[in-house]
Formats: C-alpha cells, structure tokens, sequence
C-alpha cells in the first residue's frame, strides 16, 4: 500500500468486534481499531461508555488506500454488516452507543455518505427506514488494547461463537466471492 495515499473513515454499526474484524480482513484496508467516537467525554473507558452517560458509538476507524478500495465499496460492507433500521441497537446489543452512525469529515464526505445510504436504502436488503446518523468528525479514541482484534484472540468466547463468527462467515462468504477479502 502507498502510506502517502491512506485515508480514514469512521463509523458505528453495533458491536465493534464484528465489525472490526470483517473491516480488516479486506483488500485495501490498512487498519480497522475499534473505539469510541460521537461523545462529550475525552478518554472514555469501556465501562463508561456502556453507561451511555457518554453519548459515545462504538465505532471502528478504519485506515484505507483508495486506489484499491473505494470509500463506496467501504460503505457497502458497512450496510451489509449492520441492520441500519434498528434503533440503537443491533440485535440484543441495545443502547446509543450501538447506534447506526457514519462520521464525516468534510462535505465531500458528507455527500459521499449520503449518496451510500441513499443507495443501501433503494436496494431493499434491509426493508424499513434507515435510521443511520450522517454526524461531522469530532474526535476518535482508541478503545482498550483487549477490544482490538477481540474476535481473533477470543473466537469460543459466548458472544463471539454466537454472534459475531456466524456475521464473519456470512460476510467472508458474500465478499470472498466478489474477491474482496484479503488471501488468508
């Protein structure tokens, strides 16, 4: 990857071990780190942001070069990781801070995510209106080293047996096939 020509984008789509661990198994991304954006808080800890005292997403920043992924194909694997018609929420995980999110940073961005949504919605996968957020950029703060690459470390952990290997296999199965993922 050219480092010169990396850009990042941000956003929550419920718990950010899924969504993590899909983002970084793709051709183009650099990194995902998962962590916390959208709050009023500076360094929030885990514990406070499932207070939802914080107003904090989860969320994952994800480090990519644009010439070999597009911010729209990005997008794509977003609104096919998460349902963006559930209310902060995704699945049994329930309260803001697994909302449905994307933080831009410019109006370009802006437009881009707009444009995203406009096209997952008319496309029927997820039937119901999107209740996704199109929020600026404030800040990001890296969640704690034991959340990054959580699924990796922990796959036969409850949560991750039950929710999270079942979305990485459907997801591998759908971008394998396009020939988006990384060789493993």
């Amino acid at each position: 990857m050219d480092n010169n020509n990396l850009e990042q984008v941000t956003f929550g789509g419920g718990c950010f071990w899924c969504v993590e661990s899909c983002f970084n198994m793709l051709k183009g991304v650099e990194s995902a780190i998962s962590g916390y954006s959208g709050g009023h808080k500076d360094n929030p800890t885990y514990e406070e942001v499932c207070t939802g005292e914080t107003s904090h997403a989860e969320v994952v920043q994800i480090t990519f070069d644009p010439t070999i992924i597009s911010y729209a194909q990005l997008m794509d694997v977003f609104f096919f990781l998460h349902d963006p018609t559930q209310l902060n929420r995704q699945g049994n995980d329930i309260g803001t801070q697994y909302r449905s999110v994307i933080y831009y940073k410019d109006d370009a961005e802006k437009v881009k995510a707009e444009e995203a949504l406009k096209k997952s919605e008319e496309s029927g996968r997820w039937p119901g209106k999107y209740v996704t957020e199109i929020t600026p950029f404030e800040k990001f703060w890296s969640a704690e080293q034991y959340h990054q690459g959580y699924y990796n470390e922990n796959p036969t952990q409850p949560y991750c047996s039950a929710v999270v290997g079942p979305k990485i296999q459907k997801f591998k199965k759908y971008f394998g096939e396009l020939g988006m993922l990384n060789e493993a």
